[in-house]
């Protein structure tokens, strides 16, 4: 029988308050640590962060008292969590080495939710940004290239390949290039609300991220690749966001985040290989299943509808992180020339858009450099060749394959409108 939160009892609220020892929890090591521990430990306090971000705006957006309250106490237990797992990661992990953790989790995540995905549309909308995430891992590596001994492969151990995707440079289009359609909460599966929920929290996560320690770096070219790609991340949130139904209910919204919450924390619990991290994922769980039973409580006694109806039986399965590199590759070679086009992925020959996104790109890609360009220059101009883990063959992409020469912006754009 599969897991049903709606049957399972979970941890009273009034007994998860936990102490301040309990919240300081020991970091994994940094050297050892499995590629996806990290990778889930980012997930997850991205996951606790969406929590608390949309229950401040529930309890801003209504004047029910009871709910208020209700809602105060299951926010302050999404606060104890998020710091218990935030502090999992050590301090001695640099911001650019955990950036290529955040990076490679946005692949690999992406990519397992893609591979599920059974909307079209979602679907699509999973490879759109994969790719571009994909090209962030790279330009970071080699940033990473230039100022550490540390390699990116280090980090992504052999699960993941660092190699160009769709280029970042290219990835910059004008703001209404960037809203989609939303799913119908009506007829959407459970597992597609799950994978636009998730993701729209790990995004969120990285454009907080990069808004936040992008102007930390040491110097001036890793402080713009940081600012530039952190506009990619505005655009990845609004393009994920508004896959989601606006026409939820709070309380719907509510319900749907602690379920995900709950298959989140179980998900994560199917391939843990850390014990003490294990462990936590196990008592979130429990505090989630009693959260979710509070709101749909809420939803019953205020919109008289029981939420437990709208959802299956058990859990879809597992949401599991693992190598993708196939797949990504499939990508790659498929829709590296693709575009945003108003609510469409299209190839860049065939976008309406063209104009607007030729104007959009002169204005933003004007002056002395483009750091996403000239990180990868530096590197060449380093080494004589990029930094790359291609594992599986050289890229499948023929402009994207040559190592000592970095593309520029025209060529790449002439390349993609010939494809």
């Amino acid at each position: 029988m599969g897991f049903n939160p709606f049957s399972e009892k979970g941890t009273p609220l009034s007994k998860q308050t936990k102490t301040w020892s309990d919240l300081n929890v020991n970091p994994y090591d940094h050297y050892t640590v499995e590629p996806y521990t990290r990778t889930r430990c980012i997930l997850m306090n991205g996951i606790e962060v969406e929590a608390s971000f949309f229950y401040h705006n529930f309890h801003r957006h209504t004047s029910n008292q009871e709910i208020r309250q209700e809602l105060a106490q299951i926010r302050r237990i999404e606060q104890q969590e998020q710091k218990m797992i935030n502090w999992l990661i050590p301090s001695h992990q640099s911001t650019l080495e955990l950036t290529i953790a955040y990076e490679q989790l946005a692949v690999d995540l992406t990519a397992a939710m893609a591979k599920s995905e059974p909307d079209p549309y979602v679907k699509a909308a999973l490879d759109f940004g994969l790719l571009e995430d994909f090209d962030h891992l790279y330009r970071y590596a080699n940033l990473l290239s230039l100022t550490d001994e540390l390699k990116a492969e280090a980090i992504v151990k052999d699960l993941t390949e660092i190699t160009p995707g769709r280029p970042t440079v290219l990835e910059h289009v004008h703001p209404i290039d960037t809203v989609r359609n939303h799913y119908n909460r009506e007829k959407a599966s459970a597992i597609t609300k799950l994978h636009v929920e998730t993701i729209i929290a790990a995004e969120q996560q990285t454009m907080n991220f990069y808004m936040t320690v992008g102007n930390r770096f040491e110097n001036k070219i890793g402080r713009s690749l940081y600012q530039e790609i952190a506009q990619i991340e505005e655009q990845h949130v609004t393009h994920y966001g508004s896959l989601s139904d606006p026409g939820a209910s709070w309380l719907e919204m509510a319900v749907l985040h602690e379920y995900n919450e709950c298959y989140m924390y179980w998900s994560c619990m199917q391939s843990e290989t850390n014990q003490s991290v294990k462990g936590i994922w196990e008592q979130c769980l429990e505090n989630e299943i009693s959260h979710l039973h509070k709101v749909s409580d809420l939803m019953k006694k205020y919109e008289n509808t029981d939420p437990s109806e709208k959802f299956p039986s058990a859990f879809p399965e597992p949401l599991v992180l693992s190598p993708a590199k196939d797949y990504v590759r499939e990508i790659i070679s498929s829709q590296m020339h693709f575009t945003g086009d108003q609510t469409r992925f299209v190839p860049m020959k065939q976008a309406e858009s063209k104009e607007r996104f030729e104007n959009y790109q002169d204005q933003v890609n004007m002056g002395l450099y483009i750091a996403s360009q000239k990180v990868v220059q530096n590197a060449i101009d380093a080494h004589g060749q990029d930094y790359r883990v291609e594992t599986e063959g050289e890229n499948p992409v023929s402009i994207a394959q040559r190592r000592n020469k970095v593309p520029n912006r025209k060529s790449l754009t002439e390349f993609c409108l010939n494809q």
